[in-house]
């Protein structure tokens, strides 16, 4: 397992910059371990909506855990505002870093790739693990 580190700089978006370090590098299958940060919005598809929903920050990122690979990213996330209210979700595309995002992601490409396959039931593309 190799371990890869990376901090977010305020603006950016944390899906597409977490994606975009998962191609750079060619990972295979990967695994948060933490990311530390705040947005100054989260976008996320709330459980059981097909939409997903805005929400204006600041907001601390308190916890997230997600598999990543090159057939894309399933990331989860909570997030809490100035006042303790703490909402998660699927992370989507528009949630912008407000002040840094430090990242830990362990790469387990050594003895894994992370497909995605079309599922029947939920009708979302959902990890399919080839270990080597």
């Amino acid at each position: 397992m190799k371990i890869i580190a990376f901090r977010l700089k305020p603006g950016q978006d944390l899906l597409e910059e977490i994606n975009s370090h998962i191609s750079s590098e060619a990972i295979q299958a990967a695994a948060i371990f933490t990311i530390v940060g705040s947005l100054t919005r989260a976008n996320l598809r709330l459980a059981g909506a097909n939409e997903s929903k805005l929400f204006e920050g600041p907001y601390e990122i308190v916890s997230a855990e997600g598999t990543m690979g090159p057939d894309g990213s399933h990331i989860h996330i909570s997030v809490s505002s100035a006042d303790g209210e703490t909402v998660g979700g699927h992370l989507q595309k528009g949630s912008l870093i407000n002040t840094t995002a430090e990242i830990v992601l362990a790469d387990l490409s050594e003895h894994w790739k992370f497909k995605r396959k079309k599922c029947e039931v939920s009708g979302y593309p959902e990890l399919h693990p080839i270990e080597f």
